[in-house]
């Protein structure tokens, strides 16, 4: 298994910053490492994520959990779990109006070993996720 985690706390109702995290076309406008997302978030929908880690690579994931201001899921991989990915976003309300800002995903599979040498290392990414989601969702009305 091979992981990566980021956590902000952001001084925003959950609402707010689900909002954010929810309209993912406007990623690159705040996610420094985001080339773009195409698709649109509801359950069982599909997405294609393109990182600036793999330039002009998709990376396609399907939202497979979606609890308003609280969960978003987005799972991908290989046919037979040979090889997949689960990304969690998770928020956590906080007295006094500001949200704990949970971002986690897990590698997995048979495959990973082999397949795991072409991920990048994603600490820096994640961080700069939960880094640009806390100013944009701040920064918003």
């Amino acid at each position: 298994m091979r992981q990566y985690r980021a956590t902000a706390t952001i001084h925003r109702q959950p609402d707010r910053v689900w909002a954010v995290l929810t309209d993912v076309a406007s990623y690159p406008e705040w996610d420094p490492f985001c080339e773009r997302v195409e698709g649109r978030v509801a359950l069982g929908e599909r997405l294609k994520v393109y990182s600036k880690l793999s330039p002009g690579r998709a990376f396609p994931v399907k939202v497979t959990e979606l609890d308003a201001s609280a969960r978003m899921v987005w799972s991908g991989g290989m046919p037979f779990g040979l090889f997949t990915g689960v990304r969690t976003f998770s928020m956590t309300p906080i007295p006094g109006g500001a949200t704990e800002f949970a971002l986690h995903e897990v590698f997995t599979g048979p495959l990973l070993k082999l397949i795991g040498r072409s991920i990048p290392d994603m600490t820096d990414a994640f961080a700069a996720f939960a880094s640009g989601l806390k100013a944009r969702a701040e920064a918003s009305p």
